[in-house]
This record gives structure tokens, C-alpha cells and sequence, in this order.
């Protein structure tokens, strides 16, 4: 297996989770010294065959009842038991960029190249990641920084193609009196969220969000991930280089090591004025998967 030769290796050749080196114990410890009076915030959203995807994805999610009560009740009495204990289980097929999510390092690449210059033909196989999959992501416990641009335009959410730059973020952010430190995940309210389920179509064919220079702004910031109530978290159409498809993609995942988490439900957060919140996030370890479903949390 080989390594492009510009490889980016701030944590070390074969670094296989990113920026989720920047969460340490004490980066820990002072998000959860922010938990005061024990509300929880849940920022995740429920998933359904009703969820919003985009292709490639043919279907979002099908569960299948595989045995019912009745028939678990007829197996267990033919194998003696005395009591009628019935079971339910199911089977799920989804794309695990369904819902609430967050993006393995190996979902996206630039060209051939993978995060940590890993080229793609001998790092992605037919059953999965062989590394940089979701399971290699540790649970993430860190500061929330939640900033809310859903009003920038003047309305109550931003309009797809409607592109959130540098100077909008650190507007935010001085407005809600909060500065970003080495660690934290920067949660982005658009008001795009609006739409999930209640107009997928809507949702779907394009949403504001963050442009490429707004990405390398949150990067030089050091956080570990960057999420939004949106599906893709970066502006789609690209307004000023509508040829240029999925650049904070590259940019995050391939080059800085940063997660992405998307579809993220943050009307509560907003309504109460949190901005700054302990966030708890722990992805399903699929072995080779390019994401996981998640429920994240913000606790203060």
C-alpha cells in the first residue's frame, strides 16, 4: 500500500483519526465543567423511510421485521420452555449517511488521495474502508460551539447557494460572545432544517452553508468537527465556482482531518440562547464504514 508523497501528516505518517487528536483529557474535562444545571439537547434527528437522501442513495432506510412474537414464542416452546417468551427483531438496510450522521475521514478524497495520502485503489474495498473507517473515530466529548446565521438575509432561515464565509462566522461568533478554541466542534444553524422530512424535495436539491475559505477559517481554528442543519454542511450550488463540487469536503476530511456531521437538529439550542454547550457524540463502530448514524448532545 502506498502514500501519496504529499502526505499530510501532522499527527504522524498512518494517523488513522485526525483531528480527534486535538480532544484531550483537559479538553474533556472543561466540556463537561460546563454542565450546570443537566438539561440535555438532543441534536439528532429521527430516522425513517421518510428521511431526505441524495443519490447515489437509492433508499434511506428499510427495517424488515425478520421474527415476530408469535413465531419466537412457537421456537422457544418447541425447545421446552414452559414460559411464552416472545421476541421481536428486525432487519435495516440504509445508507449510513442517513439522518444524523458523521462522515468517516475515508468518505471523500481528492482524486486518488485519501486522508493521510492514502491512494484510494488500495485503501477502499469492496467490503469497506481497510482503514479510516468509522470505527476508527473515538467517541467524541468536547466543547459545542453552536452559532446561529439562520437570520444573516433578514429572514428566519439562509436560501440555498446562499454562501457562509469567514467574516459571517466570526460575526457570529462575536455576537453570541464566544471564541473558538483547539478542540471544540463548531455547530452551524442555517434554518435550512426547516425542510427536513416536512419538504425533502426542497431540502435536498441544494442549502446554504459554509464556502471553502469558510472551512479553512474553522480548520486554522483546530476544531475536530464541523456540523450544520443541513445535509452536506457546505453550500450547494457553489455560487462562485459552480464547477468546483464538494470543496469543504476535500478540504475537511482529506486535508485537515475533520469530521463532518450532518442533518444536525439545533432549533432548541437556538431558542434557548446556548452557545457553548458540553457536545457528546458516539458513532457506531461499523468496521469499513465511510459514516456512521449518530445522536449527538448538548448538555450544560
Amino acid at each position: 500500500m502506498t502514500l501519496a508523497d504529499h502526505t499530510h501528516a501532522r499527527w504522524g505518517a498512518g494517523d488513522q483519526i485526525g483531528a480527534a487528536n486535538l480532544m484531550t483529557p483537559e479538553c474533556r474535562l472543561a466540556a463537561l465543567a460546563l454542565v450546570r444545571a443537566g438539561t440535555v439537547y438532543s441534536m439528532g434527528r429521527e430516522i425513517s423511510a421518510a428521511s431526505p437522501y441524495m443519490a447515489p442513495a437509492q433508499t434511506p432506510f428499510v427495517l424488515t421485521t425478520a421474527a415476530t412474537w408469535r413465531n419466537s414464542i412457537k421456537r422457544r416452546r418447541a425447545m421446552g420452555a414452559e414460559n411464552d417468551a416472545g421476541s421481536n427483531l428486525e432487519r435495516i438496510e440504509m445508507n449510513v449517511h442517513t439522518g444524523t450522521h458523521i462522515d468517516a475521514l475515508g468518505h471523500f478524497s481528492i482524486g486518488e488521495e485519501l486522508y493521510g495520502g492514502r491512494i484510494a485503489a488500495d485503501f477502499v474495498s469492496d467490503t469497506g474502508l481497510i482503514d479510516i473507517g468509522i470505527e476508527q473515530c473515538p467517541p467524541i466529548i468536547t466543547r459545542g460551539v453552536c452559532l446561529d446565521l439562520s437570520g444573516l438575509d433578514g429572514g428566519p432561515f439562509l436560501e440555498p447557494g446562499r454562501a457562509i464565509g469567514p467574516d459571517d462566522l466570526a460575526r457570529a461568533a462575536d455576537t453570541a460572545g464566544v471564541a473558538f478554541r483547539p478542540g471544540d466542534v463548531a455547530c452551524l444553524h442555517t434554518g435550512w432544517g426547516r425542510h427536513y422530512v416536512t419538504d425533502n424535495e426542497r431540502y435536498v436539491t441544494g442549502e446554504p452553508g459554509i464556502d471553502e475559505a469558510a472551512a479553512r477559517w474553522l480548520t486554522a481554528r483546530d476544531v475536530v468537527a464541523v456540523g450544520a442543519d443541513s445535509m452536506a454542511v457546505e453550500v450547494i450550488p457553489n455560487p462562485q465556482h459552480p464547477k468546483i463540487m464538494m470543496p469543504v469536503h476535500q478540504h475537511c476530511l482529506v486535508e485537515a482531518g475533520v469530521y463532518l456531521i450532518e442533518n444536525l437538529f439545533m432549533d432548541e439550542l437556538v431558542r434557548d440562547g446556548v452557545h457553548e454547550f458540553c457536545f457528546i457524540l458516539l458513532p457506531t463502530p461499523f468496521k469499513g464504514a465511510t459514516g456512521s448514524p449518530a445522536q449527538p448532545i448538548a448538555m450544560v
